[in-house]
């Protein structure tokens, strides 16, 4: 983590200290005064319902070796202790990540998309990892304050640095990329989620291209080749060196399935390299592809790479494989969804043995389209071997309404409690249930009911 002199910060930084201050050393940032360690930049900022100002003098008292000030705060400055005083306080925090990462100086690999940001994220660490000492983003630091607290954290001798770049709106990964100044940048691939802000996919392509913005004149840009919405713009961009990944021949990157059951998946690689993952989804080989894209430019052997992907592990939530009391298998994908994840997960489903069941919640934040999109998921049904389909929700009824016709039993429930009561009483020991919905669904509770029952 950042470990330097207030003189050095004042280098950085557009501000002003008290000369006295100046060897004072600060080890550390954070923004939540209740758990200041010794030593740490405490950094606040004007929130709607608080003033985080106000916190700033019990910090110092706390431990903090010096709190940021925005000059024309309300709340009076405390007057004893190191006060850094900056015309905004997220703008002298961007500007110290800016420069802390410029001296820290690792390969920084930028990943965005509307699905698949983490799982691709955690891929490239454990790719990665066997050769260089990586950080990657924790959780969903991934935004305005959180890539540059996730910056600030880095080790000084990190030697690669991974920044998932998040946004609900046109402008968020411009700055993004901006701050990272990326060696290489990922975009996964292009959904519907944040429709009801950007408006149409389109609107959602061109923002996830901001990533572009900061990328060093010697970045590389690797991208879902099977969207014609990304293609046209890596079109449009004069100079860009960017790869394509998909199935089919012409891209650069070209991958197929090999086999695809309960223990995971295996492809081939540009008709050459085969690679295992012991992960479900065939999406998922889409996005080990984008990793070992970039593993390859920085050096790292295939065979090295095929050893790390054998030993993978996900964040928690992303297709994640438990076992029942009555040896039904259920899939927890249950972290967040779009309409095109739902599609993928009922083709990951569609491929496996024994009965298989599908709980479907709601998919938030699409706007207008929002039944549209997600009467389209029921659709998808047809000819996809499902047999089960449960939905929750109130956006979701429109994937029962459409999807009725493909299965054999359809159900949608209001109550989470009905829900797991009715798919408890009838679970076989040849299911194979996947649970999946938006984040604010909180289908992981199906989840932990279905494999905690006694």
């Amino acid at each position: 983590m950042i470990n330097i002199s207030l003189r050095q910060l004042a280098e950085w930084v557009t501000c002003e200290i008290d000369e006295r201050y100046l060897d004072v050393m600060i080890k550390g940032v954070t923004i939540d005064s209740r758990h200041i360690e010794p030593g740490q930049l405490f950094i606040p900022f004007n929130g709607e319902r608080v003033d985080g100002h106000r916190f700033s003098e019990q910090a110092l008292q706390d431990g903090a070796a010096a709190t940021f000030y925005d000059r024309h705060s309300g709340v009076t400055a405390p007057t004893e202790g190191p006060v850094i005083y900056v015309e905004d306080t997220l703008l002298a925090l961007q500007q110290l990540a800016v420069a802390y990462l410029r001296d820290v100086n690792p390969t920084v690999i930028a990943v965005t998309g509307s699905n698949g940001k983490t799982t691709t994220k955690d891929m490239l660490e454990n790719v990665l990892s066997a050769n260089y000492k990586v950080k990657k983003t924790q959780g969903n630091y991934n935004n305005e304050i959180g890539l540059p607290l996730t910056i600030l954290a880095l080790s000084s001798d990190t030697e690669v640095s991974i920044l998932e770049m998040g946004m609900s709106g046109f402008g968020e990964i411009e700055l993004l990329s901006t701050i990272a100044q990326p060696d290489y940048a990922i975009i996964t691939n292009i959904g519907e989620s944040h429709m009801q802000d950007l408006g149409s996919r389109a609107g959602i392509a061109q923002a996830k291209f901001e990533i572009i913005s900061g990328l060093k004149p010697s970045g590389k840009l690797f991208y879902d080749g099977d969207e014609p919405l990304l293609d046209e713009l890596v079109q449009q961009a004069d100079g860009l060196n960017a790869i394509a990944v998909g199935s089919s021949t012409v891209h650069d990157i070209q991958c197929d399935v090999i086999s695809h059951d309960a223990s995971g998946i295996t492809f081939k690689m540009n008709g050459e390299e085969t690679y295992s993952l012991p992960v479900l989804g065939a999406h998922n080989m889409k996005n080990a592809s984008y990793a070992i894209g970039v593993a390859k430019q920085m050096g790292v052997s295939s065979e090295v790479i095929q050893q790390q992907l054998k030993d993978l592990s996900l964040t928690g939530m992303r297709m994640q494989k438990f076992t029942a009391p009555n040896g039904a298998v259920i899939i927890n994908d249950a972290y967040n969804a779009s309409p095109t994840s739902m599609k993928a997960a009922v083709d990951t489903v569609a491929e496996l043995a024994g009965r298989k069941i599908l709980v479907f919640g709601d998919v938030l934040e699409l706007g207008p389209q929002s039944a549209e999109l997600h009467a389209e998921v029921g659709v998808y049904l047809e000819d996809k071997s499902i047999d089960i389909l449960f939905t929750y929700g109130d956006e979701s009824k429109a994937i029962s309404e459409t999807g009725y016709k493909y299965v054999e039993q359809a159900q949608h429930f209001d109550s989470k409690t009905a829900l797991i009561d009715t798919l408890s009483k009838m679970l076989e020991a040849d299911d194979t249930v996947l649970v999946k919905g938006s984040r604010g669904m909180k289908l992981e509770e199906v989840v932990e009911a279905l494999i905690t029952a006694s």
